[in-house]
């Protein structure tokens, strides 16, 4: 075992200590510092293109679900109603629910938006995606922001990890003002049924949301009332583009 380095409350090992040379710091801001460009030239560009694409929907679930499944079907026909309405669609490009989402904008004549990100399983392009709008990002944090800030709504299917990312980010822009209220739909009362129950006997009960934060989202079952509650909402509220 390696002696530990003194000089402080706090000991370092002198293998990890070593590893933090100068030269490897320099190095790292370097890197560090020239990755904001990339990360500007992501940002530059979906804004640019986004801007074009008017009044949009997203739809988020499951990469893995195959066109068998039913919420795969369901996601169709949400997004085909959807597209009934005005909006455009769109998805993070990919198969399954994204997929989905895709065909049934194509289906329905309407924009038919992918925001793809590179992943080392599971994701590539579907082919229901307008030219033009199969647009790719490296980093996740970029992406998210394009889905904010150019949806009117998301609908949200079964899914995993990442569905559960672009769902709690929606609710806590929202809840926290730094956008304005916008449709959240979540499909599957039964996939669902699960993590609204800890929302309500586990956050509410301690106190770590308020009673009103449970009306950011509906929960439903049908295309028709998911789109429903879209339509509802632009009855009465003007569409803007988020902050």
């Amino acid at each position: 075992m390696t002696k530990a380095a003194t000089g402080g409350p706090f000991q370092i090992d002198q293998k990890i200590q070593s590893s933090f040379s100068e030269k490897t710091w320099d190095e790292t801001i370097t890197k560090d510092s020239w990755m904001v460009f990339k990360i500007m030239a992501e940002f530059v560009d979906g804004y640019e293109r986004l801007a074009k694409i008017g009044p949009c929907v997203s739809i988020f679930g499951s990469a893995r679900l195959t066109p068998e499944n039913e919420y795969y079907k369901l996601a169709v026909d949400i997004a085909k109603k959807i597209t009934e309405l005005g909006f455009g669609v769109i998805t993070g490009g990919g198969p399954g629910i994204m997929e989905a989402g895709n065909k049934g904008a194509r289906e329905g004549g309407g924009k038919s938006i992918g925001l793809n990100i590179d992943l080392p399983f599971e994701q590539h392009f579907n082919p229901y995606i307008d030219k033009g709008f199969n647009m790719d990002f490296d980093y996740f944090f970029v992406r998210k922001v394009m889905f904010v800030k150019y949806s009117q709504g998301f609908v949200v299917m079964p899914g995993g990890f990442g569905t559960l990312d672009e769902i709690m980010e929606a609710l806590t822009l929202i809840q926290t003002n730094k956008i304005g209220k916008f449709p959240i739909i979540m499909v599957g009362s039964k996939y669902w049924s699960g993590l609204l129950d800890w929302f309500k006997s586990t956050l509410l009960e301690n106190g770590m949301i308020s009673e009103d934060d449970l009306n950011l989202f509906r929960v439903v079952d049908t295309a028709e009332d998911a789109v429903a509650h879209i339509k509802a909402f632009y009855d009465k509220y003007t569409v803007n583009v988020n902050f």
